[in-house]
């Protein structure tokens, strides 16, 4: 939830899947107190660490920064949630959580981290699997059917709320297939239990410790909660997280070639209709799979396969899980008269599935180069002269971090003093080199630099040295 309005994405793919049976163990009591259940849920819920590189915009009329200059991007830290779906290290969480993220850390429970990677992603309906190594099997949630949910059941949210930590909130079901983005095919549960930023990719649970839904949004006049969050539906969830462990599952799903519309009352005292149609067809794809059966605009669909069809958006999620080639009958009413129409289902074209919602390509391994990126200088006397700090510490002057590196990903940038590498200190830029070749020889991933930063990190009032752990190798 990185914004104030956080909208999921387009859920254009995989939403409106049919109901999933509760697993064996599902059906077991809940534990005797609810602070019984939550401690139960904990070990199974996590902590998201998420850094991305994402461009930083000049100011207006100054230059663009030359590529050896850290002042052309900046670091984007997300702090989400997730939840162990598989023993083996398998986890679910919001697409958006890790999205560009060329760092992803786990942290339990129990306080102990691990690095996760990028499986897959489902970017239409913003969900993601991550994978952790694990030497023990790891303990997992137990998905719930959310299409048994009502509105007013109890349920609990857990997840790194404000990035503060694992949190606990409780309430109850406000309301079901809520559409709150501009995209027809929404289907979220909505509740009063607190979802702040951080919440994202979080299990929502049932007093039955099943999980119903992933917290993915929330609407608010502030930046925090106003008691209006929102979950994807686990049976959605559930179904897109188990395509994306398989692969070659996640190919373009079926496609109808048609812009369908809800019919207001308005339009249905204008068509003279009476009864529950819902939606009427308002452009039909030339040469789509709809404009090849014969589908036209102005027609009213009722029924797919025979089934009732509760709204616009239900249609199109319940046509995006079948396969391609299948043929389906839309039940229509097109001047008074009912035609069972047959259509053949065709394949999102892959122009359309490529810009829109197809899988990301994972975030490249980060190549170290022998300098690290950094040019570094022996401090001269004009340099220290013109330094505030300069007087106070001993050290290198960092002259440039090219973007993309390990370097400037942890913050260094032109204008840093590098105080000691690896406890050793550091005067001139023959002692930086031999420092990091050390560290090297004895077979380290990181160095670690003390760094008297030009600016104090992360926004910190205080200025002052911090160490900072550099990448120097590549596994």
């Amino acid at each position: 939830m990185g914004r104030k309005w956080r909208q999921a994405a387009a859920v254009a793919v995989w939403l409106g899947l049919a109901a999933v049976a509760v697993p064996a163990g599902a059906e077991d009591a809940p534990p005797a107190s609810q602070a019984a259940l939550v401690k139960s849920l904990l070990p199974a819920v996590v902590n998201i660490t998420a850094r991305a590189e994402v461009p930083d915009e000049p100011a207006e009329g100054v230059q663009a920064a030359t590529s050896l200059s850290s002042s052309s991007y900046k670091i984007r830290v997300n702090a989400g949630s997730g939840f162990i779906i598989d023993p083996n290290g398998l986890i679910g969480t919001n697409w958006h959580v890790v999205d560009g993220a060329f760092e992803i850390v786990v942290t339990f429970a129990d306080g102990s981290t691990a690095d996760a990677t990028l499986v897959q992603a489902a970017r239409s309906i913003d969900l993601a699997l991550l994978k952790v190594a694990a030497d023990h099997p790891l303990p997992a949630i137990r998905w719930g059917d959310s299409s048994k949910m009502e509105v007013g059941d109890p349920v609990l949210a857990i997840g790194n709320a404000l990035g503060v930590g694992m949190s606990v909130s409780g309430g109850i079901i406000s309301a079901l297939n809520r559409n709150i983005s501009d995209t027809p095919y929404d289907d979220f549960i909505q509740t009063d239990a607190a979802i702040n930023h951080g919440n994202s990719g979080g299990p929502l649970f049932n007093l039955q410790g099943e999980v119903i839904g992933v917290n993915s949004a929330l609407i608010s006049p502030t930046s925090a909660n106003a008691g209006l969050g929102f979950a994807l539906p686990s049976n959605d969830a559930r179904e897109v997280l188990d395509r994306l462990a398989h692969p070659g599952a996640y190919s373009r799903p079926a496609f109808l070639g048609v812009k369908v519309q809800a019919i207001s009352r308005e339009m249905a005292e204008a068509l003279g209709l009476t009864g529950s149609a819902t939606m009427i067809v308002a452009g039909v794809m030339p040469t789509g799979p709809a404009d090849k059966a014969g589908l036209q605009a102005g027609d009213i669909i009722r029924t797919l396969d025979g089934r009732p069809i509760a709204d616009d958006r239900a249609l199109l999620r319940d046509v995006a899980v079948l396969k391609p080639g299948r043929t389906v009958t839309l039940g229509i009413l097109r001047d008074d008269a009912a035609i069972d129409l047959p259509v053949t289902l065709g394949a999102w074209p892959q122009m359309m599935w490529e810009r829109n919602a197809a899988p990301p390509s994972p975030v490249s391994h980060l190549r170290v180069a022998p300098d690290l990126g950094m040019q570094v200088a022996t401090l001269t006397a004009p340099q220290a002269t013109g330094s505030p700090i300069a007087p106070l510490v001993t050290g290198v002057l960092v002259t440039a971090v090219q973007s993309g590196t390990d370097a400037a990903r942890r913050g260094l940038e032109s204008g840093d003093l590098v105080l000691e590498v690896g406890r050793r200190k550091v005067v001139t830029d023959a002692e930086f080199r031999d420092a990091i070749a050390a560290a090297r020889a004895a077979g380290r991933n990181y160095a670690l630099l003390l760094v008297y930063p030009k600016k104090p990190p992360g926004g910190a009032q205080v200025p002052g040295p911090h160490w900072v752990a550099v990448r120097v190798s590549v596994d």
